[in-house]
């Protein structure tokens, strides 16, 4: 294996031109061309990177479970001749996908279930998850709504617009509205216009954010436009999706610093995968990475229970190591909480290494990120000495 070289990791690099040599800078900065250009087809996958027979039988297959597009931008990190590449094994379809493993489910999350209308999750007392498209930029392999992303899976999401608002401006206990799908930032400006113009007209609806990949996969589509435009919906978060140091180039950088000027503060959802991103090496540089792109690592996903995703998850230790080996050896702020998604619409559960050793009435002992324990007294009980005080 590689040793790996955390200077070059966290880097910033542009790939273009990359595979497309004889394209313009014009070209290749504009979005459009970026999505008509995407990388979708097996012919087109062989004239550009030599695929494992693993990866031929899954591409063959990508018809019928979630379809396969990788936008040129992402498709030049890819290693050509390394099958167990990370940014590859996140988008290049293989034939694992088509294997049943016990527990896994086509709506791992639960999300079905608890859609008082359809389009609109609301699994949380105090906030909903708002489906507005099924399509995406480029499509990661282990896609929780694999069911309805991409329009080839087993549902199709038909989301109720005037139903959903409706409900939304009928239930006060919703605070926080998050926009996902597929990728909100694949709507056009004036579309994602009004669905933010509609949110903020309900009173108790207090912020909104978007879960988006478009800064990674389609960095050109960050514009100017599109921030001056969301900057008018404050308080407005949005969440990004990195998995790999490598994924953010000097474009995906510059991208999330306008967005960060425009006032949005960004938080970083990963998905811990099985030899993309599942060495404490690889993670240290990613969130150092994140935090130089003004993005703060958030949540750790363990994988979802997504059918076919045998090949890319991990045992729950391994993300329990990794943030044992962050803790202490990096900034606070660098460490994202490791959390499951509960099978079957629990909700994200957080993970934690324990650090409590044992505790009773008196004191609490505690190990700290080098093995060494504390003890901490617990708080005493004032009653007793205020009344022997006033005696």
């Amino acid at each position: 294996m590689t040793k790996f070289d955390y200077e070059a990791e966290i880097a910033f690099r542009s790939p273009a031109p990359g595979h497309w040599p004889e394209v313009s800078p014009a070209d290749w900065n504009d979005p459009k061309w970026q999505l008509k250009n995407r990388v979708q087809s097996l012919e087109d996958l062989e004239s550009r990177i030599t695929l494992s027979e693993e990866e031929r039988a899954g591409i063959l297959l990508t018809g019928t479970k979630l379809a396969a597009a990788v936008t040129p931008h992402f498709f030049n990190l890819i290693d050509p001749n390394d099958p167990n590449c990370p940014i590859r094994r996140q988008v290049i379809p293989r034939i694992e996908e088509t294997f049943d493993t016990p527990g896994e489910m086509s709506d791992p999350c639960g999300e079905d279930s608890h859609m008082p209308v359809p389009g609109l999750v609301h699994r949380y007392p105090d906030r909903v998850l708002f489906l507005v498209t099924d399509r995406c930029a480029s499509y990661c392999r282990y896609c929780t709504r694999s069911r309805v992303v991409s329009g080839v899976g087993d549902q199709h999401l038909e989301t109720q617009w005037e139903a959903a608002f409706e409900y939304l401006e009928n239930t006060p206990e919703v605070r926080d509205v998050l926009l996902s799908g597929g990728d909100p930032l694949l709507l056009s400006d004036n579309r994602l216009e009004r669905i933010l113009t509609r949110l903020r007209a309900i009173p108790h609806i207090q912020f909104v954010r978007i879960g988006s990949r478009i800064p990674i996969f389609l960095p050109q589509r960050i514009t100017p436009e599109l921030c001056a435009m969301l900057r008018k919906f404050h308080p407005l978060f949005i969440s990004i999706h990195t998995n790999h140091p490598r994924e953010l180039t000097s474009e995906v950088r510059d991208a999330l610093g306008r967005l960060a000027d425009a006032g949005i503060p960004l938080g970083n959802q990963s998905v811990l995968l099985k030899d993309v991103n599942d060495t404490v090496d690889v993670q240290r540089a990613l969130v150092h990475k994140l935090l130089l792109c003004r993005a703060r690592p958030y949540y750790l996903y363990q994988c979802d229970l997504i059918k076919g995703s045998n090949h890319l998850r991990t045992p729950t230790r391994k993300g329990l190591e990794i943030i044992e080996q962050l803790r202490g050896h990096t900034s606070g702020y660098a460490i994202p909480q490791l959390v499951i998604d509960a099978p079957g619409g629990g909700g994200k559960i957080p993970l934690n290494p324990n650090y409590v050793v044992r505790g009773d009435d008196g004191e609490i002992l505690l190990r700290n990120y080098e093995g060494r324990e504390f003890l901490y007294p617990e708080v005493a009980d004032l009653g007793t000495a205020l009344l022997s005080y006033k005696r």
